[in-house]
């Protein structure tokens, strides 16, 4: 095992040529901004040009926010305007490129999983979750927004069209034993049998024929992804979203409220949005 770049806010852990874990590590909430797309762009080179590489299992150093939530303080870049190597925009790009990658990626989650985050899991071949530690949900609609990486698009092929619009109108946190009745994760794990787990896991699927796996994921993702244009279509409208009055008004109040400041309000935040403007 060894791991490069200690100190990077994204690591890798190559367990084996064919198994890396990538631990996401951005103190103190693993908040989603540009750092975070730039370290995942970075990523999905090294692992274009790592021929053996088969599984890479995404976690978190910190147990309370696997990947907390989109930067609301503007330090997104140019994540938004610029294009990626598959001409997507490169948030899109990002996730696209990761779902089509003949590597297999499995998000391992503890902890904060919201907006962004919540799509970039979904943008995972496979979800697990810790049953006692999973925060995960799609509150945009309660801050004035919509999702806009894919949430919209991914999550009816996984839960059904009504579950969907109750976790992204509903605007609230689902626990880890409801998101695997849903469907949103494979599987909700006892917390303490998470890491054998997914690690059991990673091994097996690493110790199959690479061409196999890829060919398998392949004819999968030709029956269950959504197309570029209707992901670009919600991107677009999300960016539009942004600049609403209402949703500039619910970001402003959260931020005094102490989002992305305070670690007690970040953890709880979506459940105050029905509520947000009156208090």
């Amino acid at each position: 095992m060894t791991e490069t770049n200690p100190a990077a806010r994204v690591r890798v852990i190559e367990e084996t040529p064919a198994y890396w874990r990538v631990v996401f590590d951005y103190p103190p909430f693993n908040i989603v901004d540009a750092t975070i797309f730039e370290a995942l762009q970075d990523l999905l080179a090294r692992m274009d040009a790592s021929p053996g590489l088969r599984v890479a299992v995404f976690e978190s150093a910190n147990p309370d926010f696997y990947l907390s939530h989109f930067d609301l303080t503007g330090k997104i870049g140019n994540i938004m305007t610029a294009l990626g190597a598959s001409g997507l925009p490169i948030l899109i790009d990002t996730f696209v490129r990761l779902t089509k990658s003949p590597v297999v990626s499995i998000a391992k989650i503890r902890g904060c999983v919201r907006g962004v985050s919540s799509e970039f899991v979904l943008a995972c071949d496979m979800r697990f979750a810790s049953r006692e530690n999973t925060r995960l949900g799609q509150p945009e609609v309660g801050v004035g927004l919509h999702p806009g990486g894919g949430g919209a698009e991914r999550l009816p092929h996984l839960v059904g069209r009504g579950r969907t619009l109750e976790i992204v109108l509903g605007a609230n946190d689902f626990d880890g034993d409801t998101a695997e009745r849903y469907g949103y994760v494979n599987r909700a794990v006892p917390d303490a049998e998470l890491d054998s787990f997914v690690d059991a896991l990673a091994r097996r699927i690493a110790s199959f024929d690479q061409g196999a796996i890829a060919a398998a994921k392949n004819l999968v993702n030709q029956v269950s992804l959504p197309s570029a244009d209707r992901l670009l279509d919600a991107f677009a409208s999300f960016g539009n979203a942004l600049t609403w009055p209402e949703a500039q008004q619910r970001i402003q109040t959260l931020l005094e409220h102490g989002l992305q400041r305070d670690g007690d309000f970040e953890k709880r935040w979506p459940e105050m949005l029905g509520t947000l403007l009156e208090t």
